[in-house]
């Protein structure tokens, strides 16, 4: 019976105890591994050996996958960074609009009031021209 998985291509099948792999399908090098993670090739005369060597080809396969799962975590981490300093830029920016929006509603008050007394001071010069006419 295989027990293998699509997604460990780089890695050969994984046989449970009760199968006897052909002596030729066991290959003798993973080259996703370091060279010091390399299994030993195992006594073809010994069950014990056999047995070494396919546990040892599992825990391959399994670190194998771990890499490959670091790596993605690896990656989403450097997204999720990415993500959260666009946010803090748009913070910043949100934080700087409202500063700039706020300056520029005193402004507008004050323009305002400055256009109402204007138009006060005009009004009261007309009456006085007014005045001026009708009295001479």
């Amino acid at each position: 019976m295989l027990v293998s998985s699509s997604s460990l291509m780089p890695f050969p099948p994984v046989w449970t105890a009760d199968d006897t792999p052909p002596e030729d399908s066991i290959p003798l090098e993973f080259p996703e591994l370091d060279q010091q993670l390399q299994p030993l090739p195992p006594c073809h005369d010994s069950a014990e050996s056999m047995e070494v060597f396919k546990q040892h080809c599992q825990i391959a396969e399994e670190y194998h996958e771990v890499k490959k799962e670091i790596a993605l975590l690896e990656q989403r981490k450097k997204e999720l960074i990415a993500k959260l300093d666009q946010a803090e830029k748009e913070k910043v920016d949100a934080a700087e609009l409202v500063r700039e929006f706020e300056a520029l509603t005193e402004e507008n008050r004050t323009l305002r009031l400055a256009q109402s007394q204007c138009v006060e001071q005009l009004e009261k010069l007309r009456i006085q021209y007014q005045k001026r006419q009708g009295s001479s």
